[in-house]
């Protein structure tokens, strides 16, 4: 069976775990339970905390596995990255007290405090930059006004939970993050499918499917608005002259088309959830 380490908590867990029942897969239905056994898709989940996924991943303990990027590069292990999962974005600033620092480069010899040293620690050595390295478990933003740190090197979203705090965010993004698929790099049996399922519900998740019928000397112009993830599928009518079209279209992009659809003179425009996707 193919053994895959699930994050059983956190910011991760919750979207993780549908992305897997979308995917087809057997979740839990005990929060308590640590391992579950899924016979008929031949794989076997193993709940643990998001921070120790990639260390069973990269010791070949397991096979493969979901954590964020930040987690995956933090460890240190031999985990590698298949790809991204598209949630749990964040990215990753220096930020200190208003006005002191500019850059990275300001950093030389200051004390930094973060969740993540050793992640922090490897950028500071691409850019030839020698810091004390704080290593707290979280609250990094108290640490510059208890004389812990000089600087903190944090997940930065608004920023306001820093500015709270007097400080402010400075030089390029440490790193930008998601949550991702990681594999102990060896191609286990099974992976392939579980990526090509993943994919499928990423689809599902960012498209929609659009339907609607067009006089058929107006087809160009619609075919303009909206191409379809591959190509257009048209149909004919009974009408005559008429066609039925149907494309994929960025979920997100949905009403902006209808309505430039609508100028052009398509009418019956219909929108439709993708349960689940191949391409």
């Amino acid at each position: 069976m193919l053994k895959i380490a699930v994050p059983n908590k956190g910011s991760l867990a919750e979207t993780a775990a549908w992305m897997l029942d979308e995917a087809g897969y057997r979740g839990r239905r005990d929060g308590k339970e640590l391992i579950v056994v899924d016979a008929r898709n031949e794989v076997e989940f193993f709940f643990l905390r998001p921070r120790d996924i990639a260390t069973y991943v990269g010791s070949g303990a397991l096979d493969v596995g979901i954590t964020g990027r930040d987690l995956l590069l933090d460890s240190g292990s031999d985990a590698v990255e298949v790809e991204g999962l598209g949630f749990a974005r964040s990215t990753f600033r220096f930020a200190g007290p208003a006005g002191r620092f500019q850059s990275a480069a300001d950093l030389q010899g200051v004390r930094i405090a973060s969740s993540y040293t050793l992640l922090v620690e490897q950028h500071l050595a691409q850019h030839g930059i020698t810091a004390e390295l704080v290593r707290l478990d979280g609250a990094v933003e108290s640490s510059v006004r208890l004389g812990v740190a000089d600087a903190v090197a944090d997940v930065v979203e608004t920023g306001a939970t820093l500015r709270a705090q007097g400080l402010e965010v400075f030089g390029e993004p440490i790193l930008t993050s998601e949550a991702v698929l990681i594999s102990n790099g060896q191609n286990p049996a099974g992976l392939s499918r579980l990526k090509r399922r993943l994919d499928g519900v990423m689809v599902a998740r960012d498209y929609v499917l659009v339907d609607y019928d067009i006089d058929r000397s107006r087809l160009d112009a619609a075919i303009g608005i909206a191409r379809g993830f591959e190509s257009a599928t048209v149909s004919p009518l009974q009408r005559e002259g008429w066609v039925a079209v149907r494309v994929m279209v960025r979920r997100d992009d949905t009403n902006q088309i209808m309505d430039a659809l609508d100028d052009v003179g398509a009418t019956a425009i219909i929108v439709s959830r993708i349960h689940a996707a191949r391409l």
